[in-house]
Parts: structure tokens; C-alpha cells; sequence
């Protein structure tokens, strides 16, 4: 029998009703992992349950806003209380808002990027950082984008929200690396997604990976022998 190499991790993905959020979800339950699933959409996260049981898998699901910041740490509460620590904390929820001039982005769409992007993450990061220490080899996985560096025309907040949270997560490495803490971004570059098909409408999705070819990368630095921490790894 071939070894699971996240067998009896706790692991809490966001963004895990849909596109490369499920995807991973369901990768990290084959490999062996308690899936902790959050989405705000109740339907997509039973769905994903519905899968992973079905391939003897466990999850617990988590139907949650990551703009409201006193639910995310009333949820680290919770999965004190439940497990005692986390193993894996994966934040892969995002979201594009308008490809727009800079000049010509709405202040609420600029705060909507902002909030689930980048601030939802550092939400995330406060929350567990105590229950990911407990863990005898905690790891954090982010996605970012090359954009973040690119300075594509009309990407403006997207990127900056990216451009933010790489940095985010690279001082906490820093500010980790002493610990038994990995925190790793991934760039899965493109892929077949909802966030795609929205800035890139007349193009031929099928050009582009499914979400489920890119979640090799997201095991191996969930991995409790991923070795690396405050890199950008691309998928």
C-alpha cells in the first residue's frame, strides 16, 4: 500500500468549494489529511464532501465570509477546542475585481480585492499562527501570481493585492524560521478557473490545466518533509 504522505494532518483550506481551492481539498483528503473545507457557498462545500468521503476521506466544513474578520477567529477557537492545533493552513480563496485604470477602480471594489486577497490572509496568519506552531511541522501555503511583479496594464489591484500578500507571508517566514513553520507561496500560473474565464473571456479554457494538475506542488510543501520556507514555488 502506497504510503499517504499527510496521514493525520489537519489541514484547513479556503477557497475549497470551487476551481483550485476544491481541487486541493480533495488531494490533500487522498493524501491522507483531515480537510477542514471553508467557502461561503454551503452547496460547493457539500459537493466536495460528498467526493471526499467517497474516496474515504474526512472533512469538516466551515461555511464562512473571510471579510468578517471576528469569524475567522472565532473558527481558530473552534478548531483549538476540536484539534488542538493545525497542520496545514492552506489560503487559496481570491478573488480578481475589475481590470480597470487605475484611476477608474471603484474605492469598494479596491477594498473587496483588498479584504479577501490580502487582508483575509493576514487574518488567517494572526488567527493560526498559535495552533500552527503546535503542530510538529506546521505549514502555510499562499497563492500568488506573477503579476504581483509583472505590472500588467489594468491589473492594478489585483496585483497589488498579490504584491502584498507575498510580502506578507515572507516576513512571517522570516519572522518563523527558527520554527517548525514552512510558509511557502505557489504560482499555479494559468489554469482553468472561474477567476480566469472572468479576465479572459473569449479565450478557450481547455488550453489551460484543470485546477487538479497543479496540486502535486500544494502536497509536496504541505508535506512534513517540505524542507523550504519564504519561497515562490511555481506549479
Amino acid at each position: 500500500m502506497t504510503e499517504k504522505r499527510l496521514e493525520g494532518r489537519v489541514a484547513l483550506v479556503t477557497g475549497a468549494s470551487r476551481g483550485i481551492g476544491r481541487a486541493v481539498a480533495k488531494a490533500f483528503a487522498e493524501q491522507g489529511a483531515h480537510v477542514v473545507a471553508l467557502a461561503r457557498t454551503q452547496g460547493g462545500l457539500e459537493e466536495l464532501d460528498d467526493e471526499i468521503r467517497a474516496i474515504g476521506g474526512q472533512t469538516t466544513l466551515v461555511t464562512l465570509d473571510l471579510r468578517k474578520a471576528d469569524d475567522i477567529d472565532q473558527m481558530g477557537y473552534a478548531l483549538y477546542q476540536k484539534f488542538g492545533r493545525l497542520d496545514i493552513l492552506a489560503g487559496i480563496a481570491g478573488v480578481l475585481g475589475v481590470l480597470s485604470p487605475v484611476s477608474h477602480i471603484p474605492p469598494k471594489e479596491w477594498a473587496h480585492v483588498m479584504e479577501v486577497n490580502l487582508t483575509a490572509n493576514y487574518r488567517l496568519m494572526r488567527s493560526f499562527d498559535a495552533l500552527l506552531r503546535q503542530s510538529d511541522a506546521g505549514r502555510a501555503l499562499f497563492v500568488t501570481d506573477a503579476r504581483a511583479k509583472d505590472a500588467t496594464p489594468f491589473w492594478g489591484a489585483y496585483a497589488a493585492s498579490k504584491a502584498g500578500l507575498e510580502t506578507l507571508a515572507r516576513s512571517w517566514a522570516t519572522e518563523t524560521a527558527r520554527t517548525n513553520l514552512r510558509i511557502n507561496l505557489i504560482d499555479p500560473g494559468p489554469v482553468r478557473t472561474n477567476l480566469r474565464a472572468q479576465a479572459f473571456p473569449g479565450e478557450d479554457p481547455m488550453k489551460h490545466r484543470a485546477p487538479a494538475e497543479v496540486t502535486g506542488v500544494f502536497v509536496d510543501l504541505a508535506a512534513p518533509d517540505c524542507t523550504i520556507t519564504g519561497e515562490i514555488v511555481d506549479a
